[in-house]
């Protein structure tokens, strides 16, 4: 496990089993218990995955969420991917080639302070602003 400011990248076990799932959420149940969890699982070690590991995977999404905060997918290996389309979860995560991009699409959308004086369309809808005033 290493941090990458607020977001923690972990390294997934090479099998995700039954066996392994109860060792590995003892590591990351801490980590989603906190304000907005940001997580990068590292999945480039993994050869194998039932259905014990896309539950507690999916669990841990739900977790992460319920606090502001999101899980991801970096470095998926070849079996892995085939596991999670076969499992049809492959949609549900969003997935990325490498850490450091896992990483940076935490902060790829910094909030945007709007003013309580403007509209809710704001400047950037810009045409939307004018066919308000115009109507």
């Amino acid at each position: 496990m290493h941090t990458s400011g607020p977001v923690i990248v972990m390294q997934v076990p090479v099998q995700l089993n039954h066996a392994e799932v109860k060792s590995f959420l003892e590591e990351l149940q801490p980590l989603l218990e906190g304000d907005r969890p940001r997580i990068v699982l590292d999945c480039s070690q993994v050869r194998y995955m039932d259905s014990a590991g896309i539950e507690m995977l999916l669990s841990c999404m739900e977790q992460a969420m319920k606090r502001n905060g999101d899980l991801k997918l970096a470095a998926v290996s070849p079996e892995l991917a085939v596991i999670l389309e076969l499992m049809r979860v492959d949609r549900l995560f969003e997935v990325f080639d490498s850490n450091e991009s896992a990483v940076q699409s935490f902060h790829a959308f910094p909030s945007l302070a709007v003013s309580q004086d403007e509209p809710w369309y704001g400047p950037a809808y810009g045409a939307l602003g004018k066919l308000k005033t115009a109507s």
